[in-house]
């Protein structure tokens, strides 16, 4: 394992960095493995055969991560693109439900395939279930504002679950084998370069669904799926992988293989002690269930004093979305809480 201090010399922000939510910063190893790439790839030494290597470590790492076996794991580039293979095995006719003002990643392809998609309050997310639904499709924390869902309750319905972890795995600990399809985007709390993405699913699901992007890459063996018939795929959850962008999967191994020593336990309890520390110190209500992520109302001042304490965050839904990961220290808790006291509130 590898404790918290260790993993912060990792990082060297020349800001106080509190947007991780947006897009990570990528660990110290993870610059040099892709600055290696890149030259190898300017000076025409780059093999591409050697890129599976990378890969395969970052697919087994993130299933140590959110309890997946590498068989069950899928990798893209991009979380919408796992969800249109749910949206497109999903029968239409049966109702899909979100919550309100979801992530549209998850939701349009539902919309753009006709299914009958009913939103809802995320906190009514259980309640709402009825025997009607088919799928219920879901951040585990919301990308606008933080808020976690209570995922326990939604198990307790007995509904399939279709669970994005984009803004949880990485500080939430989150057990995929619960669920029936898990999805994520790499390049936010998982550290990675964006084209980097993760697709999980259940062992008797798997045939069920169609790969509708076979290529090459999800191919038995993929470099002897080049060319010809006839349809070789995988048997296992590759049968869904997507060829990938080479370099963005060299940077993504270290990233995830420091996430995976760390552990999750330990990334939650760092990320959400300092959240609650600034919510405390700036005079924030606490949620119902510990976050990452602080949002709130700002002041016409914000922005200006921000920019002028290198303070980095963003902007979602109107108010001030800051995030608190592993390289966030309690130095940087209080700098922004002397920053944007009396500037920001619930």
């Amino acid at each position: 394992m590898v404790s918290i201090e260790q993993a912060q010399k990792e990082f060297d922000p020349t800001v106080v960095y509190l947007n991780t939510a947006t897009f990570g910063l990528p660990p110290r190893t993870s610059w040099h493995a892709l600055e290696q790439a890149l030259t190898n790839w300017r000076g025409g030494t780059a093999n591409p055969v050697e890129y599976d290597e990378p890969l395969g470590r970052a697919r087994a790492a993130y299933g140590e991560l959110v309890g997946a076996e590498p068989s069950l794991i899928a990798a893209g580039s991009q979380v919408s693109g796992f969800v249109g293979l749910v949206a497109q095995w999903l029968p239409v006719g049966g109702e899909v439900l979100v919550a309100e003002g979801e992530f549209t990643s998850v939701t349009f392809p539902f919309f753009a395939l006709g299914h009958r998609v009913r939103e809802v309050p995320l906190e009514r997310l259980a309640d709402e279930v009825r025997p009607e639904t088919a799928l219920v499709a879901v951040s585990a924390v919301q990308s606008a504002d933080g808020r976690v869902a209570d995922l326990e309750a939604l198990r307790a319905t007995g509904v399939r679950i279709l669970l994005d972890t984009t803004q949880a795995a990485g500080w939430l600990p989150i057990d995929a084998s619960q669920y029936a399809f898990t999805v994520a985007g790499g390049y936010k709390w998982l550290l990675a370069p964006r084209g980097t993405a993760f697709f999980t699913v259940q062992p008797e699901l798997l045939n069920e669904l169609t790969p509708i992007n076979a290529n090459w890459y999800a191919g038995a063996d993929p470099w002897d799926s080049i060319y010809g018939s006839p349809l070789r795929l995988a048997p296992d959850a590759r049968r869904f992988d997507l060829s990938p962008a080479w370099h963005s999967w060299v940077a993504a191994a270290p990233a995830l293989e420091l996430i995976r020593d760390v552990g999750a336990e330990a990334l939650h309890r760092h990320a959400t002690t300092l959240a609650d520390q600034f919510r405390a110190e700036i005079g924030l209500d606490s949620p119902e269930r510990p976050s990452a992520i602080v949002s709130a109302a700002a002041d016409e001042a914000v922005p200006a004093l921000m920019a002028a304490a290198g303070i980095v965050a963003a902007v979602r839904a109107g108010r001030l979305r800051l995030s608190f990961h592993l390289s966030t220290t309690e130095a940087d808790v209080a700098r922004a809480v002397d920053v944007l006291g009396g500037h920001l509130r619930d």
